[in-house]
């Protein structure tokens, strides 16, 4: 085996082990957070050095979890609001009650996506 193909190994396995550390970490966050919302927050900063450092893409139901302003991990109804709007185009609205930051994503997209997979 050449040299290239042994870095190309080592690298895949050190982004397995980053994407199976940050899935615990925030895994960890959610389940201590009704206990201890200052250590839930301390879980999601390192899950992000972790992904940084890794360079791997965060999945979106975690992505989605956490304030990209304050780096708080957000629980819909205790340190977040969530609405639904439809105007100009149809997106859901968080807002973090910690620092006030706004955030948009929009679902259009994903309703066309699964619309499209019911047809088939």
């Amino acid at each position: 085996m050449g040299k290239k193909f042994l870095r190309k190994k080592e690298q895949r396995e050190k982004k397995r082990i980053a994407r199976e550390r940050v899935e615990t970490l925030f895994t960890l966050a959610e389940r201590v957070f009704p206990y201890s919302p200052e250590l839930a927050n301390r879980y999601v900063e390192i899950a992000l050095a972790v992904q940084q450092k890794a360079k791997i893409r965060l999945p979106r139901k975690w992505k989605r979890r956490y304030c990209k302003r304050c780096h708080s991990f957000l629980v819909p109804g205790k340190n977040a609001r969530v609405r639904l709007r439809s105007k100009p185009y149809p997106h859901v609205v968080i807002k973090c009650l910690n620092c006030g930051h706004i955030m948009r994503y929009p679902y259009l997209r994903e309703k066309k996506a699964r619309r499209k997979g019911e047809e088939t």
